[in-house]
């Protein structure tokens, strides 16, 4: 499986963004995908999740009620929508797909930068 991130970008604060995510190889509407952040200087965190389906999605709290997570099953895509931009909210974003059925995120796309500016 390969993952292509895009759609990063500079943003001022209370902004938008909308991150993208192709996937090849695989089937993709049978795995989770998820989306993680690394900030300079910190860990990566978990941002958001989403099942093979899109019936369930996950998010850490810090994101709830700005963030939306989708898929198209038909495009092999899955979408960040970033809404309500913090400068906390700069990092690179990387998406990930979860192949081995809950236990872990074992396939990762390049990453792409998203800076807020305050």
């Amino acid at each position: 499986v390969q993952l292509q991130a895009s759609g990063g970008g500079l943003v001022q604060a209370g902004g938008s963004l909308r991150l993208s995510c192709v996937a090849s190889g695989g089937t993709f509407s049978s795995y989770a995908m998820g989306w993680f952040r690394q900030a300079p200087g910190k860990e990566r965190e978990f941002v958001a999740a989403i099942s093979w389906s899109g019936g369930s999605t996950y998010y850490v709290e810090s994101v709830k009620d700005r963030f939306t997570i989708s898929r198209d099953n038909a495009k092999n895509t899955v979408h960040l929508q970033m809404n309500s931009l913090k400068p906390e909210d700069t990092a690179v974003y990387y998406c990930a797909a979860d192949l081995t059925y809950g236990q872990e995120f074992d396939y990762w796309g390049q990453g792409t930068q998203v800076t807020v500016s305050s």
